[in-house]
C-alpha cells in the first residue's frame, strides 16, 4: 500500500516519540474543546487475542456508520486525525481495497478502520512494552485525561458521537477502560482454541517469511504496537510468563497464549459485568442473524440484514494438538465462555 515517499514519512512520524507528541500537542491547541462531549457516550472496544474474529466483527460495526475510528487515511499522523485531514485534503489518495498482509481474505483501504489508537498508548500509556513482552499497567489519571481528549478528536474528525476501537492490545488495559468511559461497552471475542492457536502458528510463520525481505513491514508492526506474530513477536504477561516451555515455531505455544490471555479475562470480567461481553466466533459464523441481532441490540445501533453471509467458519482443524491437561484448560475456558457468552446475546 505504501511507496517509497510514503514509507520515509511513516518513518520519521512514527518512529519519533517526541514528533509523536507534539503533533497531538498542536491537535490538541486546535482542535480540542472543553468540556469533553464524549465522555458518557457508548463507545465500543473490540479486544482479544489476534485471530479470534476482531478484525471482522470491527468492519461490521463500523459499516453501521454510527462511530468514527481510526482509518489508514489517518496515517501517519494518527495522533494528529483533523490537522493531518486538513493538509491532505487537496491530495486524497483513492486506491482499490487490497487483502491484507495475512492472506486471510479481509480486503483494506484507505478508509479501512484499523487498529491505529495503540501509538496513543505507546506515547501515553506508560512503560508496558518491554523487549521481550507486553505488561499489564495501572494507567495514569493524565493517559486517562488525555485519552478522553484524543477520542473526542476522532469524533470530530468523522462527524460521530461514538467511537470504536479494534485494539487487541486493550486487553492489557480491560479493567481501565470503564474508568475512562462509563457506559462503554468492550466486546471480547474468542475462538476454538485449537483452530485460534493454529491460526496464530500460520501467521507467525506468514510474517518471518515476510519480514526476511521486507524489513518496512517488520518495523511498520513495531511502530503500531502489533507484536501478534512475527519477527519482533511479544506475548502478553501476566505476571508469570506464558507459554514460556514451548517456542513459537509450536502449536502448544500459542495455545498456552490462547489459555493464558483467556483465562486472564475470564477472572477479571464477572459474570455480570455491564461493560464486557465475550463474543464466539463459531457463533457468530453459525447463527450469524441471530448473534448478530444481540450484539446490535446491546451498543443499540439498527441490525443490518446484509450481514448474513459476511461471518463464515475458515479452514481449520482440532486434530493436530495431542490431549494434555492444557488443552483441558483451554476447552473447560472455552465452554466457560460460551455459556457466558449465550447469557449476555442470547437473552
Amino acid at each position: 500500500m505504501y511507496d517509497f515517499p510514503s514509507r520515509v514519512l511513516h518513518r520519521l512520524a512514527l518512529s519519533n516519540a517526541a514528533i509523536l507528541e507534539t503533533s497531538f500537542d498542536i491537535e490538541r491547541k486546535l482542535f480540542s474543546k472543553k468540556p469533553i462531549e464524549s465522555i458518557q457516550a457508548k463507545h465500543v472496544f473490540v479486544s482479544g487475542l489476534a485471530r479470534s474474529g476482531t478484525t471482522m466483527l470491527m468492519q461490521a460495526l463500523y459499516d453501521s456508520k454510527e462511530f468514527s475510528s481510526l482509518t489508514y487515511r489517518d496515517m501517519p499522523f494518527v495522533l494528529a486525525p483533523n490537522t493531518w485531514a486538513k493538509v491532505t485534503r487537496s491530495s486524497q489518495r483513492h486506491r482499490d481495497d487490497i487483502e491484507r498482509a495475512h492472506g486471510d481474505g479481509i480486503q483494506i483501504g484507505f478508509d479501512s478502520p484499523e487498529a491505529l489508537e495503540e501509538v496513543f498508548w505507546r506515547v501515553f500509556g506508560g512503560d508496558y512494552i518491554r523487549e521481550d513482552r507486553l505488561v499489564s499497567v495501572q494507567l495514569a489519571d493524565e493517559s486517562v485525561a488525555a485519552f478522553r481528549v484524543y477520542v473526542d478528536l476522532i469524533n470530530q474528525r468523522y462527524n460521530k458521537t461514538r467511537y470504536l476501537s479494534k485494539n487487541n492490545n486493550n486487553v492489557l488495559r480491560l479493567a481501565g477502560l470503564p474508568s475512562i468511559f462509563p457506559n462503554a461497552i468492550i466486546l471480547v471475542p474468542f475462538r476454538d482454541p485449537i483452530k485460534q492457536a493454529r491460526s496464530l502458528l500460520t501467521q507467525h510463520r506468514r510474517f518471518i517469511d515476510r519480514n526476511r525481505y521486507d524489513r518496512f513491514a517488520q518495523r511498520y508492526m513495531t511502530w503500531l504496537v502489533h507484536h501478534e506474530f512475527g519477527s519482533d513477536h511479544r506475548p502478553f504477561e501476566w505476571g508469570a510468563a506464558s507459554g514460556t516451555k514451548h517456542v513459537p515455531t509450536a502449536l502448544e505455544y500459542w495455545l498456552a497464549q490462547w489459555v493464558g490471555v483467556y483465562r486472564f479475562l475470564m477472572e477479571q470480567v464477572s459474570e455480570n459485568d455491564k461493560h464486557c461481553v465475550f463474543v464466539c466466533y463459531e457463533r457468530l459464523c453459525e447463527q450469524s442473524s441471530e448473534v448478530w441481532s444481540g450484539i446490535c441490540k446491546l451498543l443499540d445501533i439498527p441490525p443490518q440484514t446484509e450481514l448474513t453471509n459476511r461471518f463464515e467458519i475458515r479452514n481449520g482443524t482440532t486434530k493436530d494438538a495431542e490431549a494434555s491437561s492444557l488443552l483441558s484448560e483451554a476447552y473447560s475456558i472455552y465452554e466457560t465462555l460460551l455459556i457466558r457468552s449465550s447469557k449476555r446475546i442470547l437473552s
